[in-house]
């Protein structure tokens, strides 16, 4: 067979063609820290490293998600702090404001720090995370959710946001709450928060309560309200039932102003005092009374700002207190079962941003496996190839020189 100088010259420049190909694939791989830089390089492997970079992508929005969701956390579980500080605040102000040695002056020393104590509830209340959202008005967080009005000459703090409250996902499986609702805080109290006594505002008497106490958890189960309302200043009636519609338990019972003891439904409650025509004293669970927190830091203050001029009136101060400090205990419980609630979510996140980095250390390993170059090998097969690039190029130098012309 005739091998023709045209043959051997193409045939010399397509090996170092090739061998020019394999040596800047190598250089590219090297530049770049890829073994695939291109998907033709290895097909499956760039096919598979698209769906792990895609997983890895979602689980960093998941991250950017839980910082997100940690941050808002973080600021409803500062606030909450506060609040459970200004309640106890409160409940030691009436403590103090309980005392008989106090005189209406200090009575009324006492209603002015608690009145700071209750302006600061009210903006807590209304507090705003860092991008202006109010954190406790639900899906309505671009107003103020607590607002004061005036009905009837009385000033009262109004929920104007909803009961919604904002969730965000922070995993594939997993949407968590990131902050609490007014109405859940602020106009709510506890499961189990027990049973609070109160006196009608009206009431001429000076008659006061002490309790209730449970003293029969079976006869206690049902949760029912009872109104004991006086006939005569020796004689009263009781009833159960609640909200506009009562039923006679007891009718014509006897009442002594040195003290008598009324027991209903697994309830104890202690009366004293002298009794008028139409007095009402309500005893009832907890979450059928008031249990708006404002409500009850202005009942308080009402009869704090007031001086106590005769037996009435040191009786309503005396029973509104006690009534107060139950409420501002089933509040603080309230408030305190929302922040460890908070924090419980807190914790989980913990969990979640381990188990997701653990996640996000796995998609790295599996891509790293599938497209980064080993250096070790690449830099012996860029030497390998430079040695063959530059054989190639002699070989084409020393053929391209030869020629008969020489031999004659």
């Amino acid at each position: 067979m005739r091998v023709s100088s045209v043959t051997m010259y193409e045939q010399s420049i397509s090996s170092m063609n090739r061998q020019q190909n394999d040596f800047l694939k190598v250089s590219q791989q090297i530049a770049s820290g890829r073994r695939v830089v291109n998907p033709s390089d290895d097909p499956q492997a760039a096919s598979r490293a698209v769906g792990v970079d895609q997983a890895r992508a979602v689980t960093q929005q998941f991250a950017d998600a839980r910082v997100s969701a940690r941050n808002s956390l973080a600021q409803t579980e500062s606030v909450l702090n506060s609040i459970s500080d200004a309640i106890t605040s409160a409940k030691t102000l009436m403590v103090q404001a309980s005392s008989d040695t106090l005189s209406d002056a200090d009575r009324e020393s006492v209603a002015s720090e608690l009145r700071g104590v209750y302006e600061t509830v009210i903006g807590q209340a209304n507090a705003t995370d860092g991008n202006g959202r109010h954190l406790f008005g639900g899906y309505q967080d671009s107003t103020e959710p607590f607002v004061r009005k005036t009905e009837n000459n009385e000033t009262f703090i109004d929920y104007v946001g909803d009961g919604n409250t904002r969730e965000q996902r922070i995993d594939a499986s997993r949407l968590m709450k990131v902050n609490e609702n007014g109405e859940s805080i602020f106009n709510s109290v506890p499961s189990g928060a027990g049973y609070v006594a109160e006196a009608d505002a009206g009431n001429s008497g000076s008659v006061t309560f002490s309790g209730p106490q449970v003293i029969d958890n079976e006869d206690n189960e049902y949760g029912d309200s009872f109104r004991v309302t006086f006939t005569s200043e020796t004689e009263y009636t009781l009833e159960s039932g609640g909200e506009g519609s009562w039923s006679e338990v007891t009718t014509g019972k006897s009442y002594a102003a040195e003290g008598s003891v009324i027991e209903a439904g697994g309830l104890r409650l202690e009366l004293k005092g002298q009794a008028a025509n139409g007095d009402i004293i309500e005893f009832a669970p907890a979450d059928k009374m008031n249990i708006n927190l404002f409500e009850s830091f202005e009942k308080a203050l009402a009869v704090l700002e007031n001086p106590a001029q005769n037996d009435s009136d040191k009786a309503a101060l005396r029973n509104t207190l006690n009534t107060v400090m139950r409420e501002f205990d089933n509040s603080l419980d309230n408030v305190l079962t929302k922040r460890a609630s908070v924090g419980a979510r807190l914790n989980e996140l913990d969990v979640v941003d381990s188990v997701g980095g653990n996640r996000m250390l796995n998609y790295e390993q599996t891509l790293s496996d599938l497209v980064d170059l080993d250096y070790a090998e690449a830099i012996g097969d860029y030497s390998l190839r430079q040695v063959g690039l530059q054989a190639s190029q002699k070989a084409f130098a020393d053929m391209k020189g030869m020629s008969l012309f020489n031999y004659l």
